[in-house]
């Protein structure tokens, strides 16, 4: 096994794979749970999780049309619904921390659109393919090999 093959100790692997999990299950909108997955990969150019994650997307029939015009989705007019709105807004500044602390008005408008248990799942599942996305892009693990 080489260094690239093995990605992380076993036990960090399930404790990684167990945070994914329990965040996406407490969100309780997988269609969601894949947005934000794959917005975030965008951000971290993370070509393995974004071929996961668009895979995944595809096969829980989220609209194409919101899987290719997620890059753009402030600009998407209606195609983005104020909850997903508010989610990848999250996304984006809890994965791009350069500015500091993640907006009060960005917070905020996402604790409109989820209560505090169904946020608490959002930040973990944000945090947790960062963490992924770290990882592949860390030890350059190419697309296509998700199965």
């Amino acid at each position: 096994m080489t260094s690239r093959t093995r990605l992380l100790d076993p036990e960090v692997g399930r404790a990684m794979s167990a945070l994914s999990a329990a965040a996406k299950r407490g969100l309780g909108d997988p269609g969601l749970a894949e947005l934000v997955a794959i917005r975030a990969s965008q951000i971290n150019h993370c070509a393995f999780c974004l071929d996961m994650h668009l895979t995944i997307a595809r096969e829980l029939n989220v609209p194409r049309s919101k899987l290719d015009l997620l890059n753009a989705w402030e600009e998407a007019g209606d195609i983005f619904d104020e909850r997903e709105r508010a989610a990848l807004a999250l996304t984006e500044a809890v994965t791009v921390l350069t500015d500091g602390f993640v907006p009060d008005a960005v917070y905020e408008q996402a604790a409109k659109h989820f209560d505090d248990g169904r946020t608490a799942h959002l930040l973990a599942l944000i945090v947790a393919i960062n963490n992924w996305n770290r990882v592949m892009v860390g030890r350059r693990i190419p697309p296509g090999e998700y199965s």
